[in-house]
C-alpha cells in the first residue's frame, strides 16, 4: 500500500501542496502487468442466457443487450495461475462496459451457483487484476453459494485510463449499472464486496445505494490514516475516506479484518466497525496479516453463516 516511500517523500505528498490525486496515485495503485485479454469473438457463437459459450479456448460473453454488439472471449496468460478446467470458464462472461468518465471498464461475471439467491460485486485488492482473481471468485462462490460480478479499474487489466481515486467511484458505478441492467439483479440481491483498496469503492457505493449486505475485507479508514497512523481527523485533502462514509450505509455490514495486518493496521477494521450502523459480529482473524486471511478456516465460516443465515432470515 505504501509503495516504500520514506517519511519526507510522504510528506512532500501531502504537504507540497495536498493533492488527492497523487496521494492516491503514489500511495495505493500498483496495477500489474495484465493477465488476461480480451479478444473480439469473431465465430459468432450466441450467448446462451447470462453466461457466453465457449468458443477456441475463450469465454465469450457480449458488451451489451443488443444481438449485433461484439462479443468477448478471454484468454488467461499463465500468469494468471488458473486452476479450474474447462467446466468452470464455461460459466464465465466477459465484457466491457464504459463509465461516466469514458473509461472502457473490464467485467467478468462467474455462475458459480444455479440456485444463487445473491451475487458478490467484487472489488478486488491491490497489484492484482480479473486474470489473477478468476479462480480465487470461482473457489469462493461455490463456496457461499454465490454468483460473483467484478470488474478491473481503470488503469487494471483491460480496462482503460489511469488509476485515480475520481475513476474508482466512477468504476464501481459503471460495475453496478452493468450488474443491475444486464442481468437484472435487483439491490437486494446484490452483496458488495471489497477487500483491501476495494472497500474504498465499495464504502462509496454502500453510502449511495442500499443492498442486501457489505463485506469489508481488511479496509482501511482513510489514506492519510495508513500513512501517518496518529492522524485523528479527516483532513480536506485526504484520499479514500471511508470513514467520513461508512456511517451512511444502512445496509448489514460485516468487517473482516487480520489482528496482525501489516499493510493496513487492524485499528481501521475496528474504527470502522464502530462507526456502522448496521455492523452485524465482525470477524477478526488471530494471527493474519494483509493477504493471508482467506487461508484460515473461520474465514469461509464465518461468510457462509453470513449469507446462509443472517442473510437469508432477513429474505424469508
Amino acid at each position: 500500500m505504501m509503495n516504500g516511500l520514506s517519511v519526507s517523500e510522504l510528506c512532500c505528498l501531502f504537504c507540497c501542496p495536498p493533492c488527492p490525486s497523487r496521494i492516491a496515485a503514489k500511495l495505493a495503485f500498483l496495477p500489474p502487468e495484465a493477465t488476461y485479454s480480451l479478444v473480439p469473438d469473431l465465430d459468432g457463437a450466441t450467448a446462451s442466457g447470462p453466461a457466453g459459450q465457449r468458443s477456441r479456448g475463450g469465454v465469450s460473453g457480449v458488451t451489451g443487450v443488443g444481438p449485433a454488439e461484439a462479443k468477448w472471449k478471454l484468454h488467461l496468460t499463465d500468469r494468471a495461475e488458473f486452476q479450474y478446467a474447462q467446466r468452470e470458464l464455461d460459466a464465465t462472461e466477459v465484457f466491457f462496459t464504459r463509465s461516466s468518465r469514458g473509461n472502457k471498464v473490464g467485467c467478468m461475471y462467474i455462475h458459480c451457483a444455479p440456485n444463487a439467491r445473491f451475487t458478490v460485486l467484487f472489488s478486488h485488492g491491490n497489484a492484482v487484476d480479473l486474470g489473477q482473481m478468476s479462480s480465487f471468485y470461482i473457489g469462493l462462490g461455490t463456496r457461499i453459494n454465490c454468483n460473483i460480478f467484478s470488474y478491473d479499474y481503470s488503469g487494471y487489466g483491460v480496462s482503460t485510463g489511469k488509476p485515480s481515486e475520481k475513476n474508482l467511484y466512477a468504476d464501481v458505478d459503471a460495475a453496478w449499472q452493468a450488474l443491475r441492467t444486464r442481468y437484472g439483479i435487483s439491490p437486494e440481491n446484490i452483496i458488495l464486496y471489497g477487500q483491501s483498496i476495494g472497500t474504498v469503492p465499495t464504502v462509496d457505493l454502500a453510502s449511495r445505494y442500499e443492498c442486501a449486505a457489505v463485506v469489508l475485507h481488511s479496509p482501511l479508514t482513510s489514506g492519510m490514516r495508513v500513512a501517518f497512523p496518529d492522524t485523528k481527523k479527516t483532513y480536506c485533502f485526504d484520499a479514500f475516506p471511508n470513514i467520513e462514509k461508512v456511517s451512511k450505509i444502512v445496509s448489514p455490514v460485516l468487517v473482516i479484518h487480520g489482528t496482525e495486518d501489516e499493510v493496513i493496521d487492524f485499528s481501521h477494521g475496528l474504527a470502522l466497525y464502530e462507526r456502522c450502523p448496521k455492523a452485524v459480529e465482525p470477524l477478526w482473524v488471530e494471527g493474519a496479516g494483509h493477504n493471508d486471511i482467506e487461508l484460515y478456516s473461520q474465514y469461509l465460516e464465518r461468510l457462509r453463516h453470513f449469507i446462509g443465515q443472517e442473510l437469508a432470515a432477513q429474505h424469508v
